[in-house]
């Protein structure tokens, strides 16, 4: 007879969306277990990767109680360098703005009301983050969290051990288990001794997209997708899609689209949490001249601040000759310092004295690239560069434009960076309500079932905000976990 282990709520992924369940069920009085399928020495998924959560405040009276080891007057302080305010309607507008409007409304509505709750949620935990000091990489920034994801994700992991929430590691969930009226009752999963069926009275599946899966990639997303890195950890196979895809769900979003970041062109093929987090991330973007092997443009990459755009760059790299670009910036970007410290730390980089010298260096076409910088440097308009602020100083008569940060490129040495696209996650996702609970392609609930976090479809199209998908996972996770432990109540 196969093990079997019984639970009240089974959460299926140990990422911030599926610990964010997990609390959450457990908070309301019920029996979690959470299956996680990497190793214990490589928990935390994607979330142990980034460093920030999105989310609206309308004042410095709405930081304080979130923030940790500050004073109100340093707050105070901090926030003079910083946004005062961002609203529900700032995040509402930066995401339908990224989005070209395509996010599901009723999700966001949720997201921007329920963001800042589950921030103060989160804090009663002892979670807690700070204000980004400002600087041109993150001028437009969300507050990061303390210790970042990582330190987010061992403090969860921490309080489950704490709860006595049992986390079954190296354990691969493969089928929803359903009863005869199609409830799902349990998951039945791979574990380090063979096969093992989970029955559960409500199963949450936030495991991930499919980015660690090259023929999802390629039939999703399209040529070349098989074969871009990972800015992303190995995991994430678009198990918990393909499962529920099995039983009827309806899929839903853009599955033809994902999170994709220009990084540096010789990354490891994935990441792993703890090890060198953004040392590979090349986001000096917006500050400089990017161009493809014969040293052309192909894109504005002042378009807006790179929080808005990054997610999107990956793509434009990618459909480029050789799958490769450079970024190419003179002395002036180090005096006006707007390199991010990994830059210098990790950075594939070549510095030359001449633009045809630096060509050479990094394979581009010689003539193409000067070119370029020549026609871009005519371009120029005047006006007052500001890399802190959507400064307006743009360039007239060429395409693609600049919108913001066109300076010439005229000051030696210069330095050129290649880059490739790597995905962090896909967009495409299930279709759920405002319960999280996943929506049967009949049009109704599949009873039991409940999803959050990357599995969601339908807030992210083409394009994300930097942080948006974190503070996402926190909401609907515990929007998830509440109402899978409400069902077991029932």
């Amino acid at each position: 007879m196969e093990n079997e282990f019984h639970t009240q709520v089974l959460v299926v992924g140990a990422g911030n969306a599926g610990m964010s369940a997990a609390l959450a069920a457990h908070q309301s009085g019920v029996e979690v277990i959470i299956l996680e399928r990497a190793p214990k020495e490589f928990r935390g998924g994607n979330s142990s990767l980034t460093g920030g959560m999105r989310f609206p405040y309308n004042s410095v009276e709405d930081i304080v109680p979130v923030v940790t080891n500050m004073s109100e007057d340093q707050v105070k302080r901090l926030m003079g360098e910083w946004q005062p305010r961002y609203t529900q309607a700032d995040f509402y507008d930066d995401v339908m703005h990224v989005t070209d409007g395509q996010s599901d409304p009723e999700l966001l509505e949720i997201l921007v009301r329920e963001a800042y709750p589950t921030v103060r949620w989160l804090r009663s935990f002892g979670h807690g983050w700070e204000p980004r000091l400002a600087g041109a990489d993150e001028a437009d920034g969300s507050l990061s969290m303390n210790g970042g994801g990582g330190g987010l994700q061992e403090r969860n992991f921490a309080i489950c051990e704490r709860l006595g929430i049992n986390i079954h590691y190296e354990t691969r969930a493969r089928e929803l288990l359903q009863d005869n009226k199609g409830g799902v009752v349990g998951v039945r999963a791979l574990g380090p001794g063979g096969f093992v069926n989970y029955r559960a009275r409500a199963v949450v599946l936030s495991c991930g997209g499919f980015e660690g899966n090259p023929e999802m990639r390629a039939r999703y997303l399209g040529p070349y997708w098989d074969v871009v890195k990972m800015r992303g950890v190995p995991f994430n196979t678009g198990d918990g899609l393909n499962m529920a895809l099995q039983i009827g769900a309806l899929p839903y979003g853009s599955w033809s689209s994902c999170h994709a970041s220009p990084q540096d062109l010789n990354r490891p093929v994935y990441s792993l949490p703890g090890l060198a987090k953004g040392a590979w991330n090349r986001y000096v973007y917006p500050f400089s001249v990017m161009v493809d092997v014969n040293g052309q443009r192909f894109v504005d990459e002042g378009e807006d601040f790179r929080r808005l755009t990054y997610a999107k760059m990956g793509r434009m790299i990618l459909a480029q000759r050789g799958r490769m670009a450079f970024q190419i910036l003179d002395a002036k970007a180090r005096e006006h310092k707007v390199y991010p410290k990994h830059y210098d730390a990790r950075a594939t980089r070549v510095e030359a004295s001449t633009l045809e010298s630096l060509a050479e260096k990094l394979g581009v076409n010689s003539a193409g690239l000067v070119r370029t910088v020549k026609g871009f440097n005519a371009a120029v308009q005047p006006g007052k560069y500001d890399p802190l602020v959507r400064d307006g100083k743009t360039t007239a008569g060429i395409s693609p434009p600049k919108s913001n940060w066109a300076l010439p490129i005229d000051k030696p040495p210069f330095e050129g960076f290649p880059v490739c696209c790597a995905i962090t996650f896909s967009f495409g996702g299930l279709r759920i309500n405002s319960k999280a609970q996943v929506i049967h392609t009949l049009d109704r609930p599949v009873p039991g079932l409940y999803a959050a976090g990357e599995m969601v479809g339908g807030l992210w199209h083409w394009s994300y905000p930097s942080g948006g998908g974190m503070m996402a996972g926190a909401v609907f996770g515990k929007i998830a976990g509440s109402n899978a432990a409400a069902q077991c109540k029932d």
